[in-house]
């Protein structure tokens, strides 16, 4: 199962509507296609994160879930050991955690702990 599946059914089991799931019609490769068929209205409603549905608010609504009821979502940064560009790689994970790149992170819709 793919991420954003699994962190939909946690957020219906902890807001107790994993009935909802008796409902699906079909789960998709990617957030994107989950967002595409909603938008297109080939979909009632679907699960997609907040960065992805800021570029179709104009097709969708966009509806947020009450705090708390999703699980940590948390992302990894690594540097590739055979990367050819190590130095390149290391400036920006270093950039990544400071005020320039939380910046942009926030910029991008995520949400900074």
């Amino acid at each position: 199962m793919f991420p954003w599946g699994h962190y939909t059914r946690q957020v219906l089991e902890d807001l107790d509507l994993t009935a909802a799931l008796d409902n699906v019609v079909s789960n998709e490769g990617d957030v994107k296609g989950v967002l595409g068929k909603v938008a297109l209205g080939e979909g009632d409603a679907g699960f997609v994160y907040i960065t992805d549905a800021a570029v179709s608010e104009e097709d969708v609504t966009v509806i947020e879930l009450p705090e708390g009821s999703q699980p940590p979502i948390e992302y990894q940064i690594a540097i590739v050991s055979a990367s050819e560009n190590q130095d390149a790689a290391q400036a920006f994970v270093d950039t990544v955690p400071g005020p320039e790149g939380q910046e942009a992170l926030e910029a991008a819709g995520f949400t900074i702990p």
